[in-house]
């Protein structure tokens, strides 16, 4: 997964969301299918959800970087 650059196109930010939110909703779907079962991998699982939290913090801050809220700091 590349660093995103607060200096990079809107268009560039923009795509690499929608990569992010892609690989966020795979592993989503990865998560529960591994649930369903006894999981035989309980590390494999815990780095699965681990992965999907960052992906997760990575979206929000390019959403902030795309749509930043003006009254935040109001």
């Amino acid at each position: 997964m590349e660093p995103t650059d607060a200096k990079d196109s809107p268009e560039v930010l923009q795509a690499r969301l929608v990569e992010l939110r892609t690989e966020h909703r795979d592993l989503d779907a990865a998560i529960s299918q591994m649930t369903l079962l006894p999981p035989d991998d309980q590390l494999l699982l815990r780095r699965l959800k681990k992965r999907k939290l960052l992906i997760k913090d990575r979206i929000s801050a390019l959403e902030r970087l795309l749509d930043p809220d003006p009254d935040e700091y109001a």
